[in-house]
């Protein structure tokens, strides 16, 4: 045809089969049995961008990225939630008394008694005796179970997380976590007691009124100073005059102190007066051999911390021997046993125990404590 049209589809068929050679040599095939039913006109040949004025229905969401994990980066520095410090054994140590298998320790006290009399040659007065004592604590057991499937890690791993480890260290955690709480509170039900509320600790003495009013160290909001450095410093110095009175001249200043308060009140150690010198300054002055703890549990009852006491802030200060002899510790027949790790059907489980005494408080006239700081 002179303008290169196809009239009709018998003509077009055969422009087809006619350039086949060509469209092969350029890499386009076509299976055998396929018949076309038109043909483009040689017209419009090099011109084909006239047929698509309009783009076609997507069949798909539009869509021109990928997908988010494909730009994502995943840092290799796993990052840990922290938890307040385990204060327990920093204040009074901890030993290993037993083994698992007991339920009850005792505790062997011996008290020296006697009297004497005039002497005289005949005479047979005075005596010289020894009365002993045995008091008993029950142990608590307790355990944590962890569990990990097979699909559970091969997912975890995704994320370059070793999951197993993990829930290892989250089990050592929480056993250590309980086993503080008990160090502190005891168990109730059971003959065994804290270092906070052994029935045979003193009565706790009260604050003395600031001048600002009220016992408080720090006014209501927390933040701001109620009491002088010297306020705070004479509300120390009663506690140690409590010591003193309890012990009957056996604590010295020369002797190991501990001051455990919480950390709330650990600013207040750093009021200072118009001559420069702040509470720690005077601590330190006046009781060479003295350590100073922090205890979140010893702050008064609240959202954040509720075993605290609803009466206050507590505040301790403890001989830590006395005659050479230790004023208490933790207690513990286990601190950890793992036991086997039991495998099912495409999961695992290994429970966890540990077993603890509580806090053992030899000498208790050897701790002075006051409430509502």
């Amino acid at each position: 045809m002179p303008d290169g049209s196809f009239v009709t589809l018998a003509e077009a068929q055969a422009a087809f089969k006619k350039h086949l050679p060509m469209l092969r040599s350029r890499g386009i095939t076509f299976d055998d049995s396929v018949v076309p039913k038109s043909y483009l006109p040689e017209a419009f040949r090099g011109n084909e961008a006239l047929a698509m004025d309009a783009m076609p229905t997507l069949s798909t969401d539009p869509n021109s990225g990928i997908p988010i994990i494909l730009t994502t980066f995943i840092d290799p520095q796993i990052y840990k939630i922290l938890f307040a410090p385990l204060a327990a054994v920093e204040i009074y140590g901890e030993e290993l008394k037993g083994d698992w298998t007991q339920d009850t320790t005792i505790f062997p006290v011996v008290e020296h008694t006697g009297e004497v009399s005039s002497y005289g040659d005949y005479a047979t007065g005075g005596q010289a005796r020894a009365n002993t004592n045995w008091p008993e604590v029950q142990v608590y057991l307790f355990q944590a179970i962890i569990e990990y499937g097979e699909r559970e890690l091969a997912r975890v791993g995704l994320g370059r997380i070793n999951w197993v480890s993990e829930l290892n260290q989250a089990n050592a955690t929480i056993m250590a976590r309980a086993m503080n709480t008990i160090y502190h509170f005891g168990v109730a039900g059971l003959q065994q007691y804290g270092l906070a509320n052994n029935p045979y600790l003193s009565a706790a003495i009260t604050p003395a009124t600031k001048a600002n009013g009220g016992v408080l160290w720090f006014q209501s909001n927390g933040v701001s100073p109620n009491a002088t450095p010297n306020e705070v410093y004479n509300d120390i110095l009663a506690l140690y005059q409590v010591l003193i009175n309890q012990s009957n001249a056996l604590v010295r200043p020369d002797t190991k102190l501990v001051l455990v308060l919480p950390n709330t009140l650990e600013g207040a150690l750093q009021f200072t007066s118009s001559f420069n010198v702040n509470v720690m300054d005077l601590l330190k002055k006046n009781f060479k051999n003295l350590r100073i703890v922090t205890d979140t549990l010893f702050a008064v009852k609240s959202s954040v911390n509720p075993f605290g006491s609803s009466a206050g802030n507590l505040i301790q200060l403890i001989a830590e021997d006395v005659e050479g002899q230790k004023t208490g510790f933790n207690a513990y027949n286990s601190k950890l046993r793992m036991f086997a790790i039991v495998k099912e059907l495409s999961a695992f489980k290994q429970k966890g125990m540990s077993g603890s005494w509580g806090n053992i408080l030899r000498q208790p006239f050897a701790v002075a404590q006051m409430i509502g700081a």
